[in-house]
């Protein structure tokens, strides 16, 4: 058991004590029985002297002490760190990366990202996924120019950072490489080549000589806060793999804010999905041929803005290319002077969207299926040029399968609404009633659903029905001649 406080400084007192007697002892030679008066009757006489004998000594150490001294105290000698405690940060320059942009600076750079891979890990992330423990590449805020793509040494890796400056495309890159590459120069025993790569903070120019960045057949990466421009195929290609999330990021071939004179010559896909399970979350895309192009399933578009090659220059905003595999939700994005256009859809949602500039959804007929669809809650602004909000392209074949599509609930400035979803009403004297809704209806020829009634006026009963839906105009008829008033709910939902 540790001593208390109150014990150790009795101790410390008890030591100053038998010091003070023996030095007494030795001096005086005190007789017994005085000793023993020290010791009974004169308790604070005795205190009082090795208070003063305790003050000589702390007295004299100060004089023999050197008085401190103002300079600075020399710094502490760094101390050897075993491996796996260092930190995981390697910083370009220090492999002679010229920050400046003015000599090439791709050798350092792979030679950086090569150390990383070589460093120490920590166990797995998926099986065959070696975890290299969050390392870092730093660019420290400097602009490298390459003269090829950055790209990782090996698969099976993961838990990597690149961040924190610019990459430039040489004039000799080679024009169908990607400044980042995460494409796998040897296998693994991995079913993807890497999990949980994270590009951050960057800006890439590729100087119309090749792309941006490139994922192929990864888990989990994430691309953030990146301005990636002057590509001349993509600005980010996915392919395989799934996960791949891309947020507040910025993508253009030309860096222009809008009415560009040379709009109607952009090329390039800025953002290309032919993997699963992906996101593009709160992104611009300012010049390019097509916005985002999806051939993979189950993708999600979310606050994207889309001002790149105008429709009426033949641009997209938006292309999904995978017929009768759609599985695509786009919500609250903004699709300005360019539109969507979605490849015989299959479980495709557009919601709580702006289109501006007579921007309009295109359902283009492949074999002739759509199939889940929920065009609703969208807002639409154009030009009074009679542009309708959702169109069909049926120059392959007819839409010959629909089933649960919805198109409603969307509001109109400017343009011609269209919708599945339809209320009319007629008034007349007489025994038939008309409702045109072919202005309305998005598929020609088609009502499958229809609600009726009729209100007449005086005391006659008449007998009435439904008598034709063709052409998309519903026909009511009466067996007497009344002055009646029918209003009519159609819809469209399938053909079946």
């Amino acid at each position: 058991m540790e001593p208390t406080m109150q014990g150790k400084m009795f101790t410390i007192l008890m030591g100053l004590a038998s010091l003070f007697i023996v030095h007494v002892n030795g001096d005086t030679s005190l007789p017994l029985d005085h000793q023993k008066l020290v010791g009974d009757g004169r308790y604070h006489d005795q205190m009082q002297k090795m208070q003063a004998f305790k003050h000589s000594l702390l007295t004299r150490r100060q004089l023999a002490t050197p008085p401190i001294s103002s300079s600075p105290a020399p710094a502490p000698q760094a101390t050897l760190q075993p491996p796996g405690s260092r930190p995981r940060e390697y910083q370009v320059t220090s492999y002679g990366a010229d920050p400046t942009g003015k000599s090439d600076s791709t050798e350092a750079l792979l030679k950086a990202i090569a150390d990383a891979f070589n460093g120490p890990s920590e166990g797995f992330l998926m099986n065959g996924i070696t975890n290299l423990g969050g390392a870092h590449i730093n660019l420290q805020g400097g602009n490298y120019l390459i003269s090829k793509p950055l790209r990782l040494p090996a698969a099976g890796a993961g838990n990597l950072m690149i961040s924190g400056g610019t990459l430039t495309a040489s004039d000799d890159f080679p024009t169908d490489g990607y400044l980042i590459d995460l494409s796998a120069s040897s296998s693994s025993s991995s079913s993807y080549n890497y999990e949980y790569i994270t590009i951050k903070d960057l800006m890439l120019d590729c100087k119309f000589r090749g792309g941006g960045i490139s994922v192929i057949n990864s888990l989990r990466t994430s691309i953030d806060n990146c301005y990636i421009t002057h590509f001349n195929t993509e600005g980010i290609s996915v392919q395989n793999g799934h996960e791949t999330y891309i947020r507040n990021s910025f993508l253009g071939q030309h860096i222009t804010a809008g009415g560009d004179r040379g709009e109607r010559n952009f090329s390039g896909t800025a953002i290309n999905l032919m993997g699963n399970d992906n996101a593009v979350t709160d992104v611009v895309i300012f010049s390019a041929a097509i916005g985002v192009m999806v051939s993979g399933q189950a993708n999600t578009l979310s606050g994207v803005h889309c001002y790149n090659k105008a429709t009426g220059f033949g641009g997209t905003g938006i292309y999904l290319k995978l017929p009768s595999l759609t599985q695509t939700r786009i919500v609250n994005c903004y699709l300005d002077y360019t539109g969507i256009v979605a490849e015989d859809p299959v479980q495709l949602t557009i919601s709580s969207s702006f289109f501006l500039g007579d921007a309009f959804i295109l359902l283009k007929s492949v074999n002739g299926l759509a199939k889940g669809i929920n065009i609703v809650d969208n807002m639409f602004a154009g030009s009074d040029k009679g542009i309708e909000i959702v169109q069909l392209d049926q120059s392959k074949g007819p839409f010959k399968k629909i089933d649960q599509v919805v198109v409603d609930r969307n509001n109109v400035e400017g343009m011609n609404l269209k919708a599945t979803v339809a209320r009319g009403s007629a008034q007349g004297n007489g025994t038939s009633w008309t409702v045109d809704f072919s202005p309305v209806l998005l598929f020609p020829n088609l009502i499958n659903h229809v609600q009726y009634s009729l209100s007449s006026r005086g005391t006659k009963f008449p007998s009435h029905a439904l008598r034709n839906v063709s052409q998309n105009r519903v026909v009511i008829e009466s067996d007497i001649a009344v002055a009646a008033r029918v209003f009519v709910m159609v819809e469209q939902g399938s053909t079946s």
